[in-house]
């Protein structure tokens, strides 16, 4: 048994230099881009607050997730931390990244030609899919699993495959750019609905299947968890959790939709109305 306790979660932080240095560069451009640039170049006469709000809780989020004991509790300790660490960086921060990016800020790099065409094809609605889960189940294989936790420089690997592919999965969701624009709102709740399987199966897979991964069956047992139990509430964080924020996107897209289709027949019986008080005029 592991002693978990207070000085744990004091001094196991991770301060990796290319964590470290990697987020404040993001950080520090972004700022940089909405501020003195945008000013600079007039590319809009304002930045909305929420949009900074949102860009910055999204890489404080993934910066937490990557430094915080939580990482080291994954490595050394625990499979169901190292799932909460990736929900994290794959279905919390990237969305909220892309709502922080506003679309003036995009579209001068979309009018390149080859910028365009690349992020064309990647962000293609079915090909986004396929790219993030098969990068999400080709890590979750036992020996590249185990090969993370070896190796510092493929567990980064590992780690960016995930930020970047999220990014381009929630593309055709959150788009920031009209130049390559969300899909319809039927399009998207469709795109969500099949996006919860994927890891509905792994999760599921996880959760019934016995310890896949050797290294979690020699490290200290902590909170009385076994591999087996370990495992099965990594499977079901990636299950439960992971699909409650599909469900609560497709619940507020419902909402919109249902909004929008309330103006629209508002609209035509204004103008019914219109037609045929003109008719009675005349």
């Amino acid at each position: 048994m592991a002693d978990i306790g207070l000085d744990f979660w004091l001094t196991q932080w991770n301060w990796e230099p290319s964590i470290v240095i990697g987020t404040a560069l993001i950080v520090g451009l972004y700022l940089y881009a909405v501020g003195p640039l945008r000013k600079k170049y007039h590319l809009a006469e304002h930045v909305k607050k929420a949009q900074v709000f949102s860009f910055l809780l999204g890489m404080f989020i993934m910066f937490l997730a990557l430094v915080s004991p939580l990482d080291e509790l994954g490595d050394s300790y625990l499979f169901s931390a190292h799932m909460l660490q990736h929900l994290c960086i794959t279905i919390v921060g990237p969305p909220l990244l892309l709502i922080g990016i506003p679309g003036w800020l995009v579209d001068p790099l979309l009018r390149k030609h080859v910028i365009f065409r690349i992020a064309r094809i990647l962000t293609f609605p079915a090909l986004a899919f396929f790219l993030y889960n098969f990068d999400f189940w080709l890590w979750h294989a036992p020996p590249l699993y185990n090969a993370t936790l070896e190796n510092q420089n493929i567990h980064i690997l590992e780690h960016l495959t995930f930020i970047v592919f999220g990014v381009i999965y929630w593309w055709p969701v959150f788009s920031p750019s009209a130049l390559l624009p969300r899909l319809s709102i039927g399009g998207q709740v469709l795109y969500l609905f099949l996006s919860g399987m994927p890891t509905v199966a792994l999760g599921a897979g996880l959760t019934f299947l016995p310890p896949l991964y050797a290294p979690y069956l020699a490290v200290p047992r902590i909170w009385g968890l076994s591999p087996a139990a370990d495992q099965q509430l990594g499977g079901l964080i990636m299950w439960v959790p992971g699909n409650i924020v599909y469900i609560v996107i497709v619940s507020i897209l419902f909402i919109r939709w249902m909004q929008g289709q309330e103006v629209k027949q508002r609209e035509q019986e204004a103008l019914q109305d219109s037609m045929e008080n003109g008719a009675v005029l005349h």
